[in-house]
């Protein structure tokens, strides 16, 4: 089989495509042969070697994907051969809040990653997908996705008349923004290209804020809700932006921590935590009951997924300088 490797080195330039011998399917295992697959942030922070630079190469990248499950291991009765799944972001978080020991399953993070034509994952570690999303569309959910069902509807839940605001037009935030529509709320979203505004309003954002221009977004996001403040804030710039959703969201109201996109090293004064009641809660992706509770719902909304770009795997460089630009709206995909 064709996997994507990092061998000798970290770096976008190092990812290779490589011949691996076919893996087998052990004890409650299936084998899945991976159709699309889907980048996040984290990826591209591992493949540069800043997620992790102590990891011992050679690794296999990537967390998301989908496809079909093509063998079984002895003992498997949750799924079946020909069924179309994602592997789960972490393997071995089924319900419940996060453990320390279902922390260390995530895929992606130099143990298992799900970069190539088949992967072995456990028979727990997969769910069904919904039908009207093709693969590539499928390859979206398991992180990105997540991450937003997870901060809005599981923790935040959000309801009709809320007012959510969003950050930048990436994969997180363009989910945060469906869940939020597909629930009644109202979509503030920030973004530095009046092109992309104009495509989140397509996509049903109630109002935009260019923060190139409007550097102070922070105050406008209060006057479009009567000097009140928005009830959520995901979160996806981390201490560069932080303390601007801190004056953005009202008093009581909760603040989604998901990214690190603008860096960690600026400082940011608590105080209004305490003396607004703010709620700031951190989120990593979620479990496999969040999952399939997300899926559901997608399949019953008929929600499409926003693909931006989606190459060969054989190119899985250019879609890496691709993410690395900033340039796309919404996910950005490989075909396996």
């Amino acid at each position: 089989m064709k996997a994507l490797q990092l061998r000798d080195a970290f770096g976008i330039d190092s990812l290779q495509l490589v011949d691996l011998p076919d893996p087998t399917p052990g004890a409650g295992q299936v084998l899945v042969r991976v159709k699309a697959l889907s980048l996040n942030y984290r990826d591209l922070m591992m493949v540069k070697g800043i997620y992790n630079p102590k990891l011992k190469l050679p690794i296999t990248p990537l967390s998301d994907g989908a496809g079909e499950i093509v063998a079984v291991g002895p003992g498997v009765t949750r799924v079946k051969v020909g069924q179309r799944v994602a592997g789960t972001f972490f393997q071995n978080w089924i319900a419940g809040t996060l453990t320390d020991a279902a922390g260390k399953s995530a895929l992606g993070g130099g143990g298992l990653g799900v970069g190539a034509e088949l992967v072995v994952l456990a028979e727990d570690g997969v769910v069904s997908v919904p039908a009207h999303l093709s693969d590539v569309e499928a390859a979206t959910l398991p992180c990105a996705a997540l991450t937003a069902w997870n901060a809005l509807v599981d923790k935040g839940n959000v309801k009709a008349g809320d007012t959510v605001l969003l950050q930048g037009t990436g994969g997180v935030s363009l989910f945060a923004l469906q869940f939020a529509k597909m629930h009644g709320a109202r979509v503030i979203i920030t973004s530095s290209s009046d092109a992309k505004l104009a495509r989140a309003k397509a996509l049903g954002a109630d109002e935009v804020i260019n923060y190139k221009t409007h550097a102070n977004w922070d105050e406008i996001a209060r006057q479009l809700t009567a000097g009140v403040g928005v009830d959520h804030v995901v979160e996806v710039g981390g201490a560069g932006t932080l303390g601007q959703s801190l004056k953005a969201v009202r008093t009581a109201g909760s603040i989604y921590l998901i990214g690190v996109l603008s860096g960690n090293a600026a400082g940011v004064n608590p105080v209004p935590i305490l003396m607004k009641q703010i709620r700031v809660q951190g989120i990593f992706v979620g479990s496999r009951e969040m999952f399939e509770a997300m899926n559901r719902a997608i399949a019953f909304a008929q929600m499409p997924t926003v693909v931006d770009r989606v190459f060969p795997l054989a190119e899985a460089q250019a879609a890496f300088r691709h993410l690395e630009s900033g340039q796309h709206f919404g996910k950005v995909c490989l075909q396996a």
